[in-house]
């Protein structure tokens, strides 16, 4: 007997669609989470303090979070890579700085000008880095790779120290800085530098996220991330994908070094605070992700602006401790972060 038939095939999903949504779902309920407490909280601080102090705090907890944000950038981009965290992250950035100071200061270069030579001179440093004291290393061996980094970390502090010395130096600002210079928004101040810092650096993750997504040089990031023997069967040269990574990051990290440090001194440890707080951010966003990082500092600088502003007994040092406490809740309930990918292992 024949059997009937409606003209059309039922298509089955395919395993990449099925992860693809089952992504969307997981990065939709953690934002949902993190924005219904952000919410909660901030029903009691507008109560606590009224409207315009609230928004004056969320003004500055962004404003550091994109900073944080832009930091937390280049230690993604040597993990996509990688799968390594590069601890020398934050000494390569003030190394950077540093030089960038030194062009404008000394050679009286244009700040623009100096800023761009000196994330020119640290890629290429930090290139020269990794084809030293890096590609030695077999690329699988992290626990290898992680302690030379902690080793260069300290050499540069050390390098920083003999060639600079220990006090501390004002650093100019790409905006302007002057009384005025501020828009008002119910009340609240919102300066033209954390305007133009944040603005450059969505501008950076943006450009960013499109090339690394839509370019061979992301593909071959993701796949040596993933795995380094099948990427050389693949023809994928691994010491030149990893190379190209820690040289954009070096130069993403100085770009953040010198957006940063018109907000303090610059010394030889002026990013070490900075840089805890990248690494919560990295964790919170997901360590592979050029958005989630951004996402992560956002949320780690209004966490820490909403709670030191609103819970006195907390004290202002408190705001290391909320990097920290990110750093292991995310890794208990959500390792991959709250935009990073799971991965999947044979077992």
């Amino acid at each position: 007997m024949a059997i009937p038939t409606t003209g059309r095939a039922t298509a089955r999903p395919r395993d990449g669609d099925v992860l693809a949504a089952s992504r969307r779902r997981s990065a939709t309920t953690g934002l949902g989470v993190v924005a219904g407490l952000l919410a909660l909280f901030s029903v009691y601080a507008i109560i606590d303090g009224g409207p315009t102090l609230y928004l004056q705090r969320v003004l500055d907890g962004v404003g550091n979070g994109v900073l944080y944000g832009m930091v937390a950038l280049a230690l993604v981009l040597v993990f996509k890579a990688t799968g390594v965290i590069n601890f020398a992250q934050g000494a390569m950035a003030m190394v950077g700085t540093y030089l960038a100071f030194t062009a404008a200061e000394k050679w009286a270069l244009p700040l623009v000008v100096a800023i761009i030579a000196g994330m020119v001179v640290s890629a290429a440093a930090a290139a020269g880095i990794e084809r030293v004291l890096i590609r030695p290393f077999d690329p699988a061996n992290h626990l290898a790779i992680t302690i030379v980094t902690l080793a260069l970390y300290l050499a540069l502090n050390a390098l920083a120290a003999l060639l600079w010395g220990f006090d501390p130096r004002g650093f100019p600002t790409l905006f302007p800085t002057g009384p005025d210079d501020f828009i008002t928004i119910g009340g609240a101040r919102l300066y033209y530098t954390s305007l133009g810092t944040a603005l450059l650096v969505v501008a950076v993750v943006v450009v960013l996220q499109l090339s690394l997504s839509r370019t061979k040089l992301g593909l071959a990031f993701r796949c040596v991330s993933a795995g380094v023997e099948p990427s050389r069967l693949l023809g994928i040269h691994i010491g030149r994908t990893v190379q190209s990574s820690w040289a954009l990051a070096a130069a993403v990290g100085t770009l953040a070094g010198c957006l940063a440090a018109p907000t303090t001194y610059l010394d030889p440890t002026f990013m070490d605070k900075i840089l805890v707080y990248a690494f919560a951010a990295a964790t919170l966003g997901g360590l592979d992700s050029i958005a989630g990082a951004l996402v992560g500092g956002i949320v780690v600088g209004l966490s820490i602006a909403l709670l030191t502003g609103y819970i006195p007994a907390l004290g202002g040092q408190f705001g290391l401790g909320c990097a920290f406490f990110v750093i292991v809740a995310v890794l208990q309930f959500k390792p991959a972060g709250l935009l990073g990918r799971r991965t999947q292992e044979r077992v």
